[in-house]
């Protein structure tokens, strides 16, 4: 009998588990008094070759965070050169979130009139060399001519080669009227799961549980969204052309939670049913009208619920997954711990919003 095409993977990956930070480290990282602490305590972690490499170019808050993104990068790069065949394409896919991100950041910068260069922080601080470049047609040169694009309608025109022309085109002229980049960004989103979960299709019938964690990334997306349309006072018009196709929760069940109740707790009470957990970012917005915490407690427990899923099945397209999804769950805590003891953000503020110790 030939041995599973997850056997190699599975092994690879079991030895960069390691490598991720204890959970206590979290709390260590969030007591300290500033960005050139937490820089220190870093050094003896796997992202200390990474902050050397960074020191000659970068300064406090950037040398972590561009420290931390290149090691994401790399498990990644990983993540991408272990999948066998069967399950190279659905991880492909998955990865090139990333250039979705970098498009969005490009499009949003020409809208505000922004000039655009390869030291971007967008570019070069939070995505380093985006993992999308790993994975995705476009490469690095192609985002440096969109960069150099002198408006939105430009960049739209250098993407048709890309495969993204049938997304964007339509929609330049409402732009060119209204000014308004939501449509252009929710396109793309639109186009990434839509392909995403095409590529998510059976080949060996270990794919279902892939295709589930994309569903529940795409669930938490879509309940976000009807918490910030209650909260802005939004038309089910405005909220729903934003709607992402392909979850478990459908349009039609979405429009009734929508039409639950006059403000934002009677929403998240309506809600509670599929997000167990949504009430804990209840005494926060109370408090600052943030929806941050309803946020991070989808996050958390679908992260939970998830890594509990994809470890039950080792051999499997699964395991590859479990292993990304660590991998940007640890990126995003480091940057917000980063980020919140650069802008003075305190720690009973920021902390409880932290995944990885969690799980």
């Amino acid at each position: 009998m030939s041995s599973s095409p997850y056997a190699s993977p599975l092994g690879r990956i079991k030895a960069q588990m390691p490598q991720f930070l204890p959970k206590d480290t979290y709390a260590t990282l969030a007591n300290a008094p500033d960005v050139g602490e937490i820089s220190k305590l870093l050094e003896p972690t796997p992202y200390g070759p990474y902050l050397g490499q960074a020191a000659a170019t970068y300064r406090g808050a950037e040398l972590i965070e561009v420290a931390v993104n290149r090691f994401f990068v790399q498990r990644n790069r990983m993540g991408l050169e272990v999948a066998p065949f069967s399950g190279r394409a659905i991880v492909q896919a998955y990865l090139r979130r990333w250039d979705i991100q970098n498009l969005g950041a490009i499009l949003a910068a020409k809208v505000q009139g922004r000039a655009l260069t390869e030291a971007e922080t967008f570019l070069v601080s939070p995505r380093e060399l985006p993992a999308g470049l790993l994975a995705g047609p476009m490469v690095l040169d192609d985002f440096r001519l969109l960069m150099q694009a002198p408006s939105v309608e430009a960049v739209v025109q250098g993407l048709v080669k890309f495969g993204y022309g049938a997304v964007l085109l339509p929609l330049v002229e409402p732009f060119q009227r209204t000014k308004d980049i939501f449509p252009l960004l929710s396109a793309l989103d639109r186009f990434y799961y839509a392909q995403l979960l095409e590529s998510a299709k059976f080949f060996q019938g270990d794919e279902w549980t892939v295709r589930r964690f994309i569903q529940t990334e795409i669930d938490l997306r879509n309940l976000l969204l009807l918490l910030k349309g209650r909260d802005g006072g939004f038309t089910p018009e405005t909220v729903f052309a934003r709607f992402l196709e392909g979850g478990e929760l459908g349009r039609a069940a979405a429009q009734d939670l929508y039409s639950t109740g006059r403000d934002v707790p009677d929403l998240v009470h309506a809600l509670e049913g599929r997000a167990p957990r949504l009430p804990d970012g209840l005494e926060q917005y109370r408090t600052d009208r943030s929806l941050v915490g309803f946020e991070a407690a989808m996050t958390r427990q679908r992260a939970i619920d998830q890594l509990k899923q994809l470890r039950s099945y080792p051999l499997s397209l699964a395991v590859i997954f479990g292993f990304l999804l660590l991998a940007e769950l640890e990126r995003n805590d480091l940057q917000r711990i980063v980020f919140a003891k650069a802008y003075g953000v305190t720690q009973e503020q920021f902390e409880p919003l932290l995944i990885s110790p969690s799980l």
